[in-house]
């Protein structure tokens, strides 16, 4: 009979997903995971596999808080849904004291050009951002509250391309000004 788990799941989680994103898949060793999350190796390696398991948990736990932005994105109309995606994002981007970044952006740029498996997760993971937008956009279009000037498949992209960028740049440049004048100006895009 196997033993139950002696620590606090959500809390591992956390620490294991802190760990790679501040640091990387690549520059995250077993050693720094298990000095951030006070669990040996053999436990870690026990629960979730090698250190590719813990990272693949780590992303998929991440993801689900992306997720749960946008449905708390899709109770509100639609040019709204998509502002307070953003100012998220900005709010995020700001406050992070790491420069940490996205870690799904982090990990695009690490792993997804390597790695077949993790670019169809992090590929997923974009075609539903995109697709968040683009159901935003449809229904804006349809209650005139978005321009109709270029076509909504189009703007949905464009706003994915600039979270894109703005996430990038939250770790190099994390400027209010650079961040929030490209996020307005986006947004302004919508209303023609």
């Amino acid at each position: 009979m196997a033993r139950p788990r002696e620590f606090d799941e959500d809390a591992l989680l956390d620490a294991v997903m802190h760990c790679f994103w501040s640091q990387g898949y690549e520059a995250t060793s077993v050693k720094d995971l298990t000095c951030e999350t006070g669990i040996t190796a053999a436990s870690l390696y026990n629960a979730y596999g090698d250190k590719r398991g813990l990272f693949r948990v780590s992303l998929d736990r991440y993801l689900v808080h992306i997720m749960e932005r946008i449905k708390i994105g899709e109770t509100l109309p639609p040019r709204e849904a998509i502002a307070y995606f953003f100012e998220q994002i900005l709010n995020r981007s700001l406050n992070d004291r790491e420069h940490k970044g996205c870690m799904l952006v982090n990990s695009a740029l690490e792993l997804a050009p390597h790695d077949p498996e993790f670019r169809k997760v992090i590929a997923d993971a974009l075609k539903n951002i995109e697709m968040f937008f683009l159901r935003c956009i449809t229904a804006g279009q349809a209650d005139g509250t978005v321009t109709r000037v270029l076509p909504a498949a189009q703007l949905a992209r464009h706003l994915l391309s600039v979270l894109m960028g703005v996430r990038v740049l939250a770790r190099a440049r994390p400027e209010k000004a650079l961040l929030e004048g490209a996020v307005t100006t986006a947004l302004t895009l919508l209303r023609g």
